[in-house]
């Protein structure tokens, strides 16, 4: 068997856990607050690919091995790496508390409804998108990806940032900053979670299902125009809608834009399903549309006041998927910018007819493969005498254009 003792965070650890052990694996702080079995192999750990292959040999001569790790090692932590490697049936797990449950409980807040994400070894982008759209985020930081640089991409924001260091010992640390403040620190290396708090949501409602991304969820989308403010129905109707988000895919961690927002009707939606949102809007009313959508779907839609494309220049970062509303001259202008930007996918609504060639050749000039139908509609509508009738919506095109992976090609023709 492969024991995997998690340590820290304030959790009591029997120093004598590693007694029998003929080879012992983990950082250097935990190996010395053990007490090592005379003989045994000590590893610390740097490099996970050579240390396993120790492991190994110890497995296959079925000698026993202890792994030390931080806190619940089955939570972000080691277990993954072992039981690919080496079964879940060979370890016996023995968890202490992870620096994430910790953290809450420094602060006193229950942490059913957070979303945690891991920024250790990878693109940031994902965790500063969650921490923009939901409002309760654990980070579990790394190089390249501490408060600091968390601070200085959510400087915009009205987030507080409760930063965790050596949590469990005698130098912990736990303070709470604004963005701005994180982003001018030099915090070290002793960080172990930083949480990115909406201070006025971060006491959610009791949950069932556990987790920000998952559990929080809406149960409906493609909602009613009614469920949104809207001037003289200037607003994507939820046929439209429903296509528009299927085909821009919105999910935690990325970031939409609604570009010629209106009343904000796709952001919201985006937004609910768990993207990070940016909605451009020209017109100052309806900026302060989309602002009053979003705060009564409770949901964060970062509105950007100017018009497309030259107030896209000023967005920094590129956006996953975006979705162009409106139509008028700048619109193939518009589409272009947007479709250079897209990482992933650009989604046209047009109304014109004259309008879809122009559009379809800035998707196809991006480089993305595009596809697009007419959307025509009957809604039941009621006459007197308790009889129904279908009422014709106006048509609507929608185009999409999506970036082929770089060794594929094919775009519109």
């Amino acid at each position: 068997m492969i024991t995997v003792v998690g340590m820290g965070a304030g959790t009591p650890v029997d120093e004598r856990c590693a007694a029998g052990a003929e080879l012992v694996v983990g950082g250097r702080r935990h190996l010395d607050a053990v007490r090592l079995p005379e003989g045994a192999e000590r590893i610390v750990l740097g490099p996970l690919a050579p240390a396993l292959d120790t492991v190994g040999t110890y497995v296959a001569e079925e000698r026993p091995v202890v792994v030390l790790a931080s806190g619940d090692p089955g939570f972000f932590g080691i277990v993954r790496a072992l039981a690919e490697r080496f079964g879940p049936e060979r370890l016996d797990v023995r968890p202490g508390v992870s620096s994430v449950a910790a953290a809450f409980a420094r602060v006193g807040l229950p942490w059913d409804d957070a979303v945690v994400v891991s920024a250790h070894g990878r693109d940031p982008r994902t965790a500063v998108h969650l921490c923009r759209a939901r409002p309760k985020v654990a980070v579990l930081t790394g190089p390249g990806a501490g408060p600091a640089e968390l601070g200085a991409a959510l400087r915009d924001t009205a987030r507080v940032l409760v930063v965790a260091s050596a949590l469990g010992s005698a130098e912990e640390r736990v303070e709470r900053v604004t963005p701005a403040e994180a982003a001018v620190r030099d915090w070290g290396t002793a960080v172990n979670v930083v949480l990115c708090l909406d201070e006025a949501r971060a006491l959610g409602p009791a949950r069932t299902v556990a987790g920000g991304a998952g559990g929080g969820l809406p149960a409906g989308w493609a909602l009613d125009e009614a469920a949104f403010d809207h001037r003289d129905s200037m607003i994507t109707k939820f046929e439209v809608r429903a296509l528009a988000l299927a085909r821009l895919g919105p999910r935690p961690g990325e970031l939409v834009w609604d570009v010629g927002a209106g009343s904000g009707s796709v952001a919201v939606e985006c937004a609910r399903l768990g993207a990070a949102v940016t909605a451009v809007e020209k017109a100052p009313d309806g900026v302060e549309r989309v602002r009053a959508n979003a705060a009564a779907h409770g949901v964060d839609v970062r509105v950007v006041h100017g018009a497309a494309p030259e107030v896209l220049a000023g967005l920094d970062e590129d956006p996953d998927a975006v979705f162009v509303g409106g139509g008028g001259r700048e619109l193939p202008a518009v589409v272009t910018a947007c479709a250079r930007r897209a990482r992933r996918t650009v989604v046209v609504a047009v109304a014109a007819l004259d309008r879809v060639p122009a559009a379809r050749a800035a998707l196809a000039d991006a480089g993305l493969a595009c596809d697009g139908v007419l959307l025509q509609s009957s809604r039941l509508a009621p006459l007197p005498g308790d009889v129904t009738r279908l009422a014709a919506a106006n048509p609507v095109f929608l185009l999409w254009g999506v970036r082929p992976p770089a060794h594929s090609e094919g775009v519109c023709e």
